[in-house]
């Protein structure tokens, strides 16, 4: 967009709007950005005539005008340090309204990783820290961490560096000479159901204060699939016995995934005698409490893997459980995605659980014969009429 230079023309070149720090030029009528950063006044065209469109591209050019100011300030001392550029990323991450709040405090765990696994990384000039430097950190944090988190963690890195770049700290952005590593699907070790049994009765008898809540609470995730952030929302309200459903909700404030947008899981056989148990030992509930008493129970589950001999399995690696058990009972892979809450028609879920269908498959196909079944008793024919 072109920018205005010199002091600003006649009145009644100009119209001013009902909106702060927007003009409109008489003779053109185009809209015009005027605000001030820092002191310094900047002028911007916005190159259309319709004050809608005007609006949305004077927020982005006050948006993009503060950030240049921030990056500046350290480049106005003579140098921009790592954390400098971090805390201007951290500003612009924090500032993001297309961002969710789970998305946010993700991106600031990546980041606080990376400083701790680059020792003074927050004092060091960005000018001076080399290709060769990046790549040495690159080799050490992708031993100690998964594929995923790794190229997650490299996305912030160069988008640090990019702000080093675009305040003129520096030309080149040196991580990006890292390159990202194949991201393959970590194979399931879920638990055979006589293994699963034991293994939620570990836990119920472990003799914690909270041992029947926990056990509750992996039941309730395993036979409903549900997420971990979901399952504390839903009360005895959203149970329906008649339809044998369970409408599962998210909170929208923070931003967690589904949020906003309901949706109807199956109440398993397991599922609803949980649920009936529940109810009968907890007469004084209402229908607005909520049905889990506890709303996580790691520390439980790891204990309980251990003495079991089973591997390590997280709140998420129930909900992959219920898929598995589903789907191994001969449920289509689309009907579980809806009910996982999957939004792209299975494509996620074909990724994940595609073996498993393939298995089943295979089993199924044992059951095909062209030959007469011996166990087959032919009917008698009816009489005419």
């Amino acid at each position: 967009m072109n920018e205005i230079k010199g002091e600003i023309k006649p009145e009644k070149t100009w119209q001013k709007t009902k909106y702060a720090n927007l003009i409109r030029n008489v003779s053109s009528e185009n809209y015009y950005a005027r605000f001030r950063v820092k002191g310094k006044l900047v002028w911007r065209c916005l190159d259309t005539d319709r004050i809608s469109v005007a609006q949305i591209r004077l927020a982005d050019e006050l948006k993009k005008e503060r950030q240049k100011a921030g990056s500046g300030r350290a480049v106005a001392r003579g140098r921009m340090t790592a954390g400098d550029a971090v805390a201007v990323y951290r500003e612009r991450l924090q500032g993001s309204p297309q961002l969710k709040v789970k998305t946010k405090s993700y991106h600031e765990q990546r980041l606080a990783a990376i400083l701790k696994s680059w020792p003074g990384l927050e004092k060091l000039d960005l000018a001076k820290i080399t290709k060769s430097d990046c790549l040495s950190w690159a080799t050490k944090f992708g031993l100690e961490n998964a594929s995923s988190t790794f190229n997650h963690s490299l996305g912030i890195l160069r988008q640090v560096f990019e702000i080093a770049v675009e305040s003129g700290a520096r030309y080149d952005n040196p991580a990006k000479s890292i390159k990202r590593v194949t991201e393959r699907s970590q194979k399931l070790r879920l638990p055979e159901p006589e293994q699963f049994d034991r293994f939620v009765k570990e836990i119920e008898t472990s003799g914690s204060g909270h041992a029947r809540p926990c056990a509750n609470l992996v039941r309730f995730l395993a036979y409903g699939g549900f997420r971990i952030t979901e399952s504390k929302y839903i009360t005895w309200a959203d149970c329906d016995f008649d339809k044998g459903a369970i409408t599962v909700r998210g909170e929208p404030e923070t931003g967690t995934k589904g949020a906003g947008d309901p949706r109807t899981a199956p109440m398993i056989p397991e599922m609803d005698q949980l649920l009936r148990r529940l109810q009968a030992e907890r007469p004084g509930d209402s229908a607005d409490t909520p049905v889990m008493r506890v709303h996580e129970c790691q520390k439980a589950m790891n204990r309980a893997a251990r003495i079991v001999g089973m591997e390590r399995i997280t709140h998420h690696d129930l909900r992959h459980l219920f898929a598995t058990r589903c789907i191994e009972s001969g449920v289509d892979i689309p009907t579980v995605s809806r009910w996982l809450g999957h939004k792209d028609g299975g494509a996620l879920a074909m990724r994940v659980y595609g073996h498993l269908r393939d298995h089943h498959s295979m089993a199924m196909a044992q059951k095909v014969t062209f030959s007469k079944p011996a166990n087959i008793v032919k009917l008698p024919k009816e009489n005419a009429a």
